[in-house]
């Protein structure tokens, strides 16, 4: 299978020597070096020699070298230059903070600066609560990581953190127009962490906690809910299982069962599958089993993860025994936030009719539709070029849209089930198939309604704080 995520393209900037080498000769070096050529531009023509910029679409990064050496190896091609388009696009970041407005005169100056500004802050000082229509507050989230658990990448530190980050802010604007700020900490210390974000929390309307390892992520995140007025939410947790939730809600209808009715093997017990199954339960499924190396959990016993012995005591109802493939006989649902190739085909065969699969391990998933084609009626996965991508950039920004329009205190389960309901609406009837059951990342009406979604849900369970917000809507 191919790694979409680690898919790039290259511009190669060649002066050519035309009496030695053709153009057809280094396309063919190209292809024979797994590049796919997609634009090219002249820079330069002149009577012996031309200088060309082509821009190379590689199926895997790591083949880029090997390519660049072929092309070098042709006679009369000197290689000028070699640019990787995807890091051209996070040269010097990829956000920044631009004014509202222009300071011009003097008379500008002193009313966004000293000593106009003093009377703000005073007002500020005497009625805190106007932080949030005089400052940034009412729009500014806080992405926080602490480099621990990147992408499928692991631990790669915080500065390793910052380009991911800034994406997320990207999203977060261009998706919601939410002004979110990266904020990448040097430290892997619960405590520290939980007291740094506590200290800067008066600048931001909420807390979106990033790729910070198990089963750490737990505390920090009920340790911050608990001790800030303003909501935190762990998006690895919480973005992925409300995602999840909205597919699966469109898969049953299109199968035509119900979730109560289904048995559902989750393997995968990090942050992300214990708030998936969190949801589930919420949403009304009554037997789910969930597994990892040790096998499928069951009451009774005792394991070393605290959250797993809560997940013991909640889950398998019928206390099934044994690695994924004796529970998955049966199953109606499989959910997959583990890693590579952890379900077979001859497990997937075992499933029962209709079955429903989500493996959503990226890159590489945990088992891949090619092979399930034929045995699953519903597949998804965690990748863009597959149909049915479970994206949590479905779910945060129009659910922090939402949080900070209301100025909610924290984000509760039926704000969250809320929006999950909200995803899988923008899915209709007459849409409704087996390659079609969750929206694209790309369309402009799913962050309003889960926003809409979310501060319905915020007023109707009273953490909602801008009393008047609806009326004047």
């Amino acid at each position: 299978m191919k790694n979409a995520a680690a898919s790039t393209s290259i511009v190669l900037r060649l002066e050519i020597d035309k009496e030695q080498t053709s153009f057809g000769q280094i396309a063919t070096a190209i292809g024979d070096a797994g590049g796919d050529i997609i634009a090219v531009d002249v820079t330069r023509a002149g009577k012996t020699s031309t200088t060309r910029d082509i821009t190379v679409q590689l199926t895997d990064a790591s083949l880029s070298q090997d390519l660049v050496r072929s092309v070098a190896q042709l006679p009369g091609v000197q290689v000028i230059n070699v640019s990787d388009s995807t890091f051209l696009l996070h040269l010097g970041g990829k956000i920044e903070v631009t004014p509202k407005m222009p300071i011009k005169n003097r008379d500008d100056l002193s009313r966004v600066y000293t000593p106009g500004v003093a009377r703000v802050s005073m007002a500020i000082h005497e009625k805190p609560s106007r932080a949030h229509t005089l400052t940034i507050k009412r729009n500014t989230v806080a992405v926080v990581s602490d480099g621990t658990a990147v992408l499928g990448l692991g631990d790669i530190g915080p500065l390793g953190a910052m380009p991911v980050m800034e994406g997320k802010a990207m999203l977060f604007k261009q998706l919601a127009g939410v002004d979110a700020f990266p904020i990448c900490l040097d430290t892997r210390d619960t405590e520290e962490i939980i007291r740094t974000v506590k200290a800067i929390a008066p600048a931001f309307g909420g807390i979106n906690l990033e790729d910070i390892s198990s089963p750490r992520c737990f505390e920090i995140e009920r340790r911050l809910s608990e001790e800030l007025d303003i909501p935190v939410f762990h998006d690895d947790q919480h973005g992925t299982a409300v995602v999840l939730l909205a597919g699966l809600l469109n898969a049953v209808k299109l199968v035509g069962k119900r979730l109560a009715d289904c048995k559902i093997v989750l393997c995968g017990l990090g942050a992300a599958g214990i708030a998936c199954t969190k949801i589930l339960l919420a949403a009304g499924a009554q037997n789910i089993i969930g597994v990892d190396r040790c096998g499928a959990l069951v009451a009774g016993k005792t394991y070393a993860h605290e959250a797993w012995n809560w997940y013991a005591a909640h889950t398998n109802p019928h206390r099934e025994e044994g690695a994924l493939s004796d529970v998955i006989a049966g199953a109606d649902i499989f959910v997959g936030v583990s890693a590579p190739g952890v379900l077979r085909v001859d497990d997937v065969k075992k499933m029962a009719p209709d079955a429903i699969v989500f493996a959503m391990a990226n890159p590489t998933p945990e088992i891949a539709p090619e092979e399930a084609e034929g045995y699953v009626r519903v597949m998804a996965t965690g990748r863009s070029d597959y149909p049915n991508q479970i994206n949590n950039v479905l779910c945060f920004p129009g659910l922090f849209r939402g949080v900070l329009d209301c100025r909610a205190s924290r984000i509760t389960e039926g704000m969250k089930l809320a929006a999950a309901k909200a995803i899988a609406s923008v899915v209709g009837e007459d849409e409704l198939n087996e390659l079609y059951i969750i929206p694209s990342v790309f369309n402009q009406s799913v962050a309003e309604k889960v926003r809409e979604a979310v501060i319905d849900a915020a007023y109707a369970e009273g953490v909602a704080r801008r009393r008047d917000f609806r009326e004047n809507k």
